[in-house]
């Protein structure tokens, strides 16, 4: 018993985190839970977690939800509710549905940046032209939301800076005004919405990662370099500065180098016909309540998005994220099989943020980190905690980041406790998930301590 209370203990303290915070390579058919492990062990343990996630679904707030929580090298507990679509007959959601991860791929994408870091071909502080050309001379707009007036930028844009978002760059999700407009112009739009909407997007979206960061290099900033952190398409660059060090296209570098080894094989860029079937359906609220935005039948990740997007692109399971977040908590080793070592690892999840910059958190509806209590800074993807909170937890660096569909992931690294959570659908903020989460989880603890 003690046991079993020191667990919960920690899988609580690692999901108080996500209270602020916010590939074809080996493919195969989805694997099957253990035998005594998955949604049997999850209910077992923590039954008021899953007494919230039944609550959710049969109060219509969703149509389904999975979470999988892992301490250490333990078997993951799965608790999940629900379906994936809200259709007579869909299938249930289990921890080998698939869910559209959008922003939970900049971590992915910044671990890839870190490999090649950790072997020498891309340094942390190298300018970005030395990889992209079109990003050696770079222009500050000086009123964005107004006009496209600049001024010339006084450094030039560093790796640094494209994994913490603060390179000056921006997002359509975020700019506003004059610059919003050229963005869109530019095509400067890496997300697949929905099939509906994606013929208007790929009319001036660019067809290639190269053509695009090209593009990217066109639009003026949003801030001097290294001055400020602003959400934006960083990480998509990334992606084609990880191809042009690796020599390897992007996507092919994600999937061989990191779903092959640690065995992710229901993560992909784009969803193959066969397993459309696990797809979980997107859905948007409007004032009748949920409406399906992108059906998982004909969904938009159905067909090759126009380049893989870096920063928003991937649709994974809650079994395989959760794989990837314990390869992190386990220093870049999973079964095994070693694919950072251990320093590259504690480098990426530290506060990587330029001398001066702080990082105060962003809109909730992006998927990204509230403003906290506790100190933040950002390291490569995703939000960095600078100091325990209350009681020692979340630990210092615990690292982490969410979807702009409502997915949350997270690790404790000192703890070793780690956590994600699937749902699909618009605002990510539309309930408060992750802080009724850590409630459920505390009322589980207590639970226990009778």
């Amino acid at each position: 018993m003690k046991r079993v209370i020191a667990i919960v203990g920690l899988t609580l303290a690692g999901l108080a985190a996500t209270a602020a915070v916010g590939g074809q390579a080996l493919r195969q058919s989805a694997p099957v839970a253990p035998a005594g492990g998955g949604d049997a062990l999850g209910r077992l343990v923590l039954p008021q977690t899953q007494a919230l996630f039944d609550g959710y679904v049969r109060d219509d707030k969703m149509p389904g939800i999975v979470a999988a929580f892992g301490v250490g090298d333990r078997p993951t507990w799965f608790v999940s509710a629900g379906r994936i679509a809200t259709d007579a007959g869909a299938p249930q959601a289990t921890p080998d549905s698939l869910w559209r991860v959008y922003s939970m791929t900049k971590p992915v994408t910044a671990m890839a940046a870190m490999m090649l870091i950790e072997e020498g071909k891309i340094g942390l502080d190298d300018p970005v032209a030395k990889y992209i050309p079109a990003f050696k001379t770079m222009r500050v707009a000086t009123d964005p939301e107004q006009n496209l007036a600049s001024v010339p930028a006084v450094r030039p844009i560093t790796i640094r800076m494209l994994l913490t978002h603060t390179s000056g760059l921006t997002y359509n999700i975020i700019a506003k005004g004059a610059l919003l407009k050229e963005y869109e112009r530019l095509g400067i739009l890496p997300a697949a919405v929905s099939a509906s909407i994606e013929p208007s997007m790929r009319r001036t979206r660019p067809a290639t990662l190269a053509a695009f960061a090209d593009q990217v290099a066109k639009a003026p900033l949003i801030a001097q370099p290294g001055t400020a952190w602003n959400y934006s398409v960083g990480l998509d660059v990334m992606g084609r500065v990880i191809e042009v060090a690796s020599g390897m296209p992007f996507d092919r570098f994600v999937d061989t180098r990191i779903f092959a080894p640690l065995k992710m094989t229901s993560s992909y860029w784009t969803v193959p016909a066969a397993q459309a079937s696990r797809l979980a359906t997107n859905y948007a609220f409007t004032g009748a309540g949920l409406a399906p935005l992108d059906p998982g039948a004909t969904s938009v990740y159905l067909q090759p998005p126009s380049f893989p997007y870096g920063g928003a692109g991937l649709v994974m399971s809650a079994r395989d994220y959760d794989r990837f977040l314990h390869m992190l908590a386990d220093g870049g080793t999973l079964d095994g099989v070693r694919i950072m070592k251990p320093e590259t690892v504690r480098l990426a999840m530290s506060n990587l943020l330029p001398a001066g910059v702080t990082f105060g958190g962003v809109g909730g509806a992006t998927g990204g980190a509230s403003a906290n209590a506790v100190p933040m800074g950002y390291g490569a993807g995703g939000s960095v905690y600078l100091a325990d909170g209350p009681g020692g937890m979340p630990s210092r660096g615990t690292y982490g980041w969410g979807g702009a569909a409502g997915t949350v992931a997270f690790v404790d690294p000192v703890k070793k406790v780690r956590g994600t959570i699937m749902v699909n659908y618009f605002p990510a903020d539309r309930w408060p998930v992750r802080q009724e989460t850590v409630q459920a989880l505390a009322a589980d603890l207590s639970r226990f301590k009778r």
